[in-house]
């Protein structure tokens, strides 16, 4: 039986031998969201996962940060986010990927550059006064992207740069930043930005709640397709981040939901390769 055209295509990359890059912005997302295809890809090709947003800061947190480790349980952030990459790099490894940790501040502890003038002393009181997200609701999870963080917008474009080189002519996953969760956003447009092939995948638990961008998917003429190959073992692997687990999914009960990844129209091609794909001399993917 002939591959759907998703699968036709993951099996043409794999089989070109190019490293893939996946962008994490939070250390859970690439596994919510990938995990099935992380766990197929990964036994046959060269995926390293890199977690943008690996870090969070000391006090005094905002409201929201507050609320957000009563949720975890946790009573330190910086603590909680120690054991966070801890097992973000206990599940890839179970995946059989390389994993990168740019140690970037989290959105929800990022605080600006410089103190706005003659708030100093009222920001002690007031944290809000010093993040460029003061709250998550109306700041953060507006996918507006401050002009405060044009730097991290551009210490994520060097780390693509890093993780794969242009002359690679490797593979781009990232974030369509369904949600709107900014620090998803952030890592969408670096990736947009990158010069690179690029891949989407749609935000999971969020796109059960949300829908993405039409205007993104418009510009760059995406198409929605689905992945539903080694589902059944991706629920275990998100409960391996107990921290976020029952967060999320209350009871750990994590629904059975196809990946879904969005594709220029143009790449599904039922002969032939992605673009820049080298061709295999001999060999394929079984």
């Amino acid at each position: 039986m002939a591959d759907d055209p998703l699968t036709g295509f993951v099996r043409t990359v794999v089989g070109s031998g190019v490293p893939m890059l996946v962008l994490s912005p939070h250390l859970d997302d690439a596994v919510l969201s990938c995990g099935a295809l992380l766990g197929w890809v990964g036994r046959r090709a060269p995926v390293t996962v890199a977690s943008l947003f690996t870090e969070a800061a000391p006090p005094p947190y905002t409201f929201s940060a507050r609320q957000y480790l009563k949720q975890t349980r946790a009573g330190d952030a910086e603590a909680l986010f120690a054991e966070r990459r801890e097992e973000d790099r206990r599940v890839l490894e179970l995946l059989d990927v390389g994993w990168r940790h740019v140690g970037l501040v989290d959105g929800l502890f990022r605080r600006l550059p410089r103190a706005r003038p003659g708030t100093e002393r009222l920001a002690r009181l007031l944290p809000e006064l010093a993040h460029v997200y003061p709250t998550y609701r109306l700041h953060l999870a507006r996918g507006r992207i401050s002009a405060h963080d044009d730097d991290t917008l551009g210490v994520v474009g060097e780390a693509i740069d890093a993780l794969l080189p242009a002359r690679s002519g490797g593979l781009l996953l990232a974030p369509l930043g369904v949600g709107g969760h900014v620090d998803h956003v952030l890592v969408r447009t670096a990736a947009e930005r990158s010069g690179r092939r690029v891949v989407y995948y749609s935000d999971f638990p969020y796109n059960q709640v949300s829908t993405a961008d039409a205007e993104f998917t418009r510009r760059h003429r995406l198409v929605a397709r689905a992945w539903e190959r080694d589902l059944d073992r991706k629920a275990e692997l998100v409960r391996g981040y107990r921290t976020q687990a029952d967060a999320l999914f209350p009871g750990s009960r994590v629904p059975r939901a196809p990946e879904v990844y969005l594709l220029p129209e143009t790449w599904p091609r039922a002969a032939g390769r992605p673009p820049g794909a080298r061709a295999r001399t001999a060999g394929g993917v079984p």
